[in-house]
């Protein structure tokens, strides 16, 4: 069964901008925290942005502070990542995920503590 569906994959011109998006409808109960992870060519997948419901704020691997952004639509169940200049090693799938259960809502860049995931959005950039 799929709980987390990415869309909005594409391809764009180093320096451009893409937005997508992560549905979380089909979740049960409302995430401990949400998370973006990305998988590049012959890569390991790396947290590049999380945030924990309960009013904590946001955090961003150092490749992308300062260019993307994280912010979720809670009436409509939708968690967006905004990609403004986009590098092409920025090129990867994108794939979101979210921590159901437990006690904390801390934000967290790590896999283990994620335990839903989606299939991934295919993001290249081109030189």
């Amino acid at each position: 069964q799929v709980y987390l569906a990415e869309s909005g994959g594409g391809s764009v011109q180093a320096g451009g901008s893409l937005r997508i998006s992560c549905n979380t409808s089909m979740l049960t109960h409302l995430p401990r925290r949400m998370g973006w992870f990305r998988q590049g060519p012959g890569k390991a997948r790396v947290g590049v942005a999380s945030f924990g419901h309960g009013n904590r704020g946001p955090i961003y691997a150092d490749s992308v502070k300062g260019r993307f952004t994280v912010s979720p639509d809670l009436t409509n169940a939708i968690v967006y990542l905004e990609m403004n200049n986009l590098k092409p090693e920025d090129t990867a799938l994108y794939i979101c995920a979210a921590r159901l259960g437990g006690n904390s809502f801390a934000t967290s860049l790590q896999e283990e503590d994620y335990n839903y995931w989606g299939q991934g959005t295919q993001v290249t950039v081109a030189s």
